[in-house]
């Protein structure tokens, strides 16, 4: 196999060619280094954290692949992922794993002390989360910790300190992910419940669409009272009264539960995020 055929593979394996995991982890991180720098983050902090969140969510997907393996054999649409399929040694995932995020922990240190001591749960949480599924009712609210947490990492950035509203917008974070990875899961059912693995929409159950749409609630509503106590404008409110449209329609995807309409409403959620994020931009623009 020649250099540009194994690149292939880790570019697949890293989930390069499918940037939906890339930008579901990087809207909230905008939202917290937004909100956090007033409307106005040092562009190095913008770059930062938008390539860590790259690197991180690759590194991510390599640990999932690694930890799902066994599993994945057994499920038509992920048999023929580079390690499962044998295209890729474990222990070479493993090394490309480390590799990538050595490089996104070389990024933050021009950072201050708080930041480098956050990016080691930073760094566990991303690399537990593929294992939770084996034994976690509901690893999707895992994933949202793991997902949100450049939100606290980028308050420590820019203010030296982490404030209650950085931790409010983590736990509207996690409330999306649920929704979100609930959507996801949806697809998965048969082959989870088969294999063993839990998810969040086994646990729900027949309330997996109703379960959905409150998680969607709830973080539209965490993201109004955090808007309201950091003094945010009208602007911030029209992005959350468009990504609760998005939600909606979500809605109409989902409630019959056919796999293809949950899948899309999965990938749909990078708009929902954009238009959270949009309403931040514009309202720091107007002020």
């Amino acid at each position: 196999m020649n250099l540009s055929e194994r690149l292939g593979l880790y570019i697949k394996l890293a989930r390069l060619n499918r940037p939906i995991g890339i930008l579901l982890l990087l809207w909230p991180t905008l939202w917290g280094v937004w909100i956090a720098g007033n409307g106005h983050p040092p562009w190095h902090i913008v770059a930062i954290f938008t390539l860590g969140t790259i690197l991180m969510r690759s590194a991510g997907c390599v640990i999932n692949d690694y930890a799902d393996r066994d599993f994945d054999r057994h499920v038509k649409r992920t048999r023929d992922r580079p390690i499962t399929s044998g295209q890729v040694a474990p222990r070479e995932a493993l090394w490309l794993a480390a590799g990538l995020a050595l490089v996104a922990l070389l990024l933050i240190l021009p950072l201050n002390g708080l930041t480098l001591l956050l990016s080691i749960p930073a760094v566990f949480l991303a690399a537990s989360y593929p294992f939770t599924k084996r034994f976690f009712a509901i690893p999707q609210a895992y994933l949202g910790i793991a997902f949100g947490f450049g939100i606290p990492m980028a308050f420590a950035a820019q203010l030296g300190g982490i404030p209650n509203a950085a931790w409010w917008l983590l736990l509207a974070n996690v409330c999306w992910a649920i929704a979100y990875d609930t959507e996801y899961a949806m697809v998965d059912r048969d082959d989870d419940a088969h294999l063993g693995i839990h998810s969040s929409a086994l646990f729900f159950g027949q309330s997996d669409v109703l379960a959905v749409m409150s998680c969607y609630t709830a973080t539209l509503l965490i993201l109004a009272g955090t808007g309201y106590t950091l003094g945010l404008g009208m602007f911030f409110y029209l992005g959350l009264l468009l990504a609760a449209g998005i939600a909606a329609y979500h809605y109409t995807l989902i409630r019959k539960r056919q796999r293809e309409m949950c899948f899309k409403a999965f990938l749909h959620n990078n708009w929902f995020g954009a238009a959270v994020f949009g309403g931040i931009v514009l309202n720091y623009l107007r002020a």
